[in-house]
């Protein structure tokens, strides 16, 4: 779409009802700020049934960014001092709406945290943005972490970040620090209490009740053993492991393509965390999950695909939240389409690193039984993926949640290891 276009949406937009939304959940209207400046965003449109085709940010009346899609998740560098700036969405029949938020970035070290606000009332899992300066060293920011009640719960690279964490109900005293290139720091405390979340089952990788079948092109059938495909696991590994407690998966044989999934029955039928629930009282409640991990990856060359997935099975309806790293084939996240089994490009990229990254999913069970597939959260970088689908028809006698991993082959099946850690599945 060309920009001349984009403004002419703009003034249209200016002359029409607000029939469409721009919610932006970072930066807030008259926040001080640290640079680069993280721009967290959604956008709805009830007027054009084909949805929102893109989405963009304007600095002091000047176009500076664009994404395709209904969502955005990115960070804008600017030098110290006010700007206005406009987040704004353009949809496929040419409307538009748009949200205004004026900013201060400011020039003195620090950091300064967009979400959530200080003594906050949130739900779990909680969305922390944060962005920090430092005008004490040259090198700038190397790192910046989370504490939760002092104990440092999560850390990336760089001078901002963008996760979730999953905290138990009531009060947490949390602080976002950031670490430079020359030894200093910085922090912001921020005082949240949780008014709700889930129960986590933690160290799922170190659970032995895994299980694990393969599948082969072309058809993908179930095979245990499968000609040309071999795979095993190893628990209890000290290194790497960020716990001490790793689980080691490994794959290899002859045939290319080939594919081995593991599950953990976690709760229900077969439940492997103690959790049978036989009065089928506690399935039927949920409709929240996060699962989240810290997996390693040992050969990025042959890492065809990995796949974390949580299903869900009661009363004839399967909801397989599927979500795959498509590394090899285009480096963008897949989620599965249900009732036609085919995967769905997300659009959001996935940049795996050599050693360790860290994993977050959020996905939803709708009233109606759809999935909703929430947010995807790699080595620190948020993805809003906001995707919906119809659940499908399983045996009626199937009734449980399982814990999935997968690891794709590449064309000529090389053999490859990767490791999990710190696996846990959040559920409210």
């Amino acid at each position: 779409m060309k920009t001349v276009s984009r403004i002419l949406f703009a003034f249209i937009a200016l002359a029409t009802p607000a029939l469409a939304t721009v919610t932006v959940s970072s930066p807030t209207n008259g926040a001080t700020v640290g640079s680069p400046v993280p721009y967290v965003a959604t956008a709805t449109t009830s007027t054009c049934s084909k949805g929102v085709a893109s989405m963009g940010i304007y600095v002091n009346n000047q176009l500076v960014y664009v994404v395709n899609g209904a969502s955005m998740n990115t960070h804008w560098t600017l030098a110290p001092g006010s700007y206005s700036t406009v987040v704004e969405e353009w949809d496929y029949c040419g409307g538009a709406t748009y949200t205004t938020l004026a900013i201060t970035v400011s020039s003195q070290s620090g950091v300064y945290v967009t979400s959530p606000a200080n003594n906050a009332q949130v739900n779990s899992p909680v969305n922390y943005v944060a962005s920090s300066t430092t005008s004490t060293c040259s090198k700038g920011v190397a790192s910046t972490g989370i504490y939760v009640d002092n104990k440092l719960t999560y850390t990336t690279q760089g001078a901002s970040l963008n996760t979730q964490l999953s905290l138990s109900q009531g009060s947490h005293s949390t602080v976002v620090e950031e670490w430079d290139y020359c030894g200093g720091a910085a922090y912001s405390t921020v005082n949240v209490t949780v008014t709700s979340g889930g129960t986590k089952l933690s160290n799922i990788q170190a659970n032995q009740g895994w299980n694990s079948w393969g599948q082969l092109p072309p058809a993908y059938a179930d095979c245990s053993p499968c000609s040309g495909l071999s795979w095993s696991t190893k628990y209890g590994i000290k290194s790497p492991s960020e716990s001490g407690d790793a689980t080691q998966f490994n794959t290899s044989g002859t045939t290319p393509y080939g594919v081995v999934l593991w599950y953990n029955p976690v709760i229900g039928q077969f439940s492997t965390e103690g959790l049978p629930d036989l009065n089928h009282t506690l399935i039927p409640s949920l409709h929240n999950f996060t699962y989240d991990t810290d997996f390693y990856v040992t050969n990025i060359a042959v890492t065809q695909v990995l796949e974390f997935d949580v299903s869900m099975y009661l009363d004839g309806i399967g909801m397989f939240f599927g979500t795959q790293c498509n590394h090899l084939g285009g480096g963008e996240w897949d989620v599965l389409d249900n009732v036609t089994q085919q995967w769905a490009s997300t659009s959001a990229s996935c940049n795996l690193t050599t050693g360790w990254n860290h994993l977050t999913l959020q996905l939803q069970r709708e009233s109606n039984n759809d999935l909703l597939y929430q947010s995807i959260t790699l080595n620190g970088v948020t993805a809003n993926i906001n995707k919906t689908y119809a659940p499908y028809t399983v045996p009626s006698s199937w009734y449980g949640i399982t814990v999935n991993y997968q690891m794709d082959g590449d064309y000529k099946q090389s053999a490859n290891t990767t490791y999990l850690d710190n696996l846990s599945l959040t559920y409210w």
